[in-house]
């Protein structure tokens, strides 16, 4: 009932600069098949400074400069610095997108994150355990069992508030369109997109459907603003 969905283009997330409401269409323009995983050094980012500077884009200086930041190795993420506001910032990759998503393994994704406490304790954990069954070259249904199964056990309950950053003017979120777009998500339990007004015509909100499977809805919102106050672009 009122949950027209928006396919998801990364973890976190996947979205187009140019206007929230021309997600489908970027993604239809993406014509780059990306059956399997790539090799791994496709994915790792060889310089580590160079990561930790993407990671802290993702939300402005005043949250990321004290938050605790991870890079990705070949055997997960790792603390490249400690935090101290309880923020936790990394680069995300295309197997954090739904797994229909024909960018799942595509190795240009760049998604900088920044998730909040409550996000950090209740979301960062699937990020982990999806890294960590890729790593260990599982495929995409393997993961998704994996995820499916982690979801009933291990994930540790939703807490109210979790939100993450995604305003980072150097991600790479899509082959499609402007590859980016500067947004927020925050996580709720499954629920009627409605009550967001998502979707709704010039409504600055949109439902993405990214975790279902795990339970929750992901709302997504356009800031107009990168992470360093310069203007997006946003057309509702």
């Amino acid at each position: 009932m009122g949950r027209r969905t928006l396919k998801p283009i990364v973890l976190g997330s996947y979205l187009l600069a140019v206007a929230l409401g021309a997600i489908s269409q970027m993604q239809a323009q993406s014509k780059t098949s990306y059956p399997s995983m790539a090799a791994l050094d496709q994915y790792l980012m060889p310089d580590r400074n160079a990561e930790i500077a993407l990671a802290r884009s993702a939300a402005p200086d005043s949250i990321s400069r004290d938050a605790k930041v991870l890079v990705l190795g070949p055997h997960g993420y790792e603390t490249a610095v400690e935090g101290k506001n309880g923020f936790v910032c990394l680069v995300e990759h295309g197997w954090m997108a739904g797994f229909d998503n024909a960018e799942f393994w595509n190795p240009k994704i760049r998604g900088p994150i920044c998730f909040n406490p409550p996000a950090a304790r209740s979301i960062l954990p699937m990020t982990y355990k999806r890294t960590e069954m890729v790593l260990a070259g599982q495929s995409k249904a393997q993961i998704k069992e994996g995820i499916t199964a982690f979801a009933k056990k291990e994930l540790p309950a939703l807490e109210p508030g979790a939100m993450t950053y995604m305003m980072s003017k150097s991600a790479y979120l899509t082959d499609g369109g402007d590859h980016n777009m500067a947004h927020l998500m925050f996580y709720t339990p499954l629920m009627d997109g409605a009550a967001w007004g998502a979707d709704l015509p010039k409504s600055p909100v949109m439902l993405n459907p990214q975790f279902a499977m795990e339970g929750m809805d992901v709302f997504v919102v356009g800031t107009g603003m990168w992470s360093d106050g310069t203007l997006a672009p946003v057309n509702n």
